[in-house]
């Protein structure tokens, strides 16, 4: 069983605006994230800690302004957290073994995949492209991410 975890090594990589998203729970601007339209095969992981967030079969276009996915691959890698701040109630979503901050969950999603929108933050995510994922230690979850976009 591979081991997820936060190291002192993994946030010193991160850029400016990877470690404000993901160590101060920052919001990139909406639009600019590198993944949202990213459309190819693949898995969503966590940039710190690697663990395996969102599938590509997952992902959908909700008009938000950030990567929109209708639940987590592994739902035990992904923790919610009441967030009152911004004078709001919602739920955070965070990685649950790298801590990282990824952004909200809402019940505004497609009803017919389960009514939720995962409103994730690009500068939390690394793809990993279906063709590499058994190499890169992710071939456990192949079955779970289509062929094609």
């Amino acid at each position: 069983m591979t081991q997820y975890r936060k190291t002192d090594e993994a946030v010193a990589a991160l850029s400016p605006e990877e470690f404000y998203v993901t160590q101060q729970s920052g919001t990139e601007r909406p639009g600019t994230g590198k993944l949202l339209n990213n459309k190819e095969p693949g898995l969503y992981v966590d940039i710190v800690s690697g663990e395996p967030l969102f599938a590509s079969s997952d992902k959908y276009e909700s008009g938000c302004g950030w990567p929109s996915f209708t639940k987590p691959i592994a739902p035990a890698h992904v923790s919610e957290l009441r967030d009152v701040s911004h004078g709001m109630v919602r739920t955070e979503v965070r990685s649950a073994h790298g801590d990282s901050h990824l952004g909200h969950v809402f019940e505004d999603g497609p009803r017919d995949r389960g009514g939720l929108r995962y409103c994730i933050n690009s500068a939390s995510l690394r793809f990993v492209h279906r063709a590499d994922m058994a190499a890169a230690g992710y071939g456990d979850y192949l079955d779970q991410v289509e062929d094609v976009a």
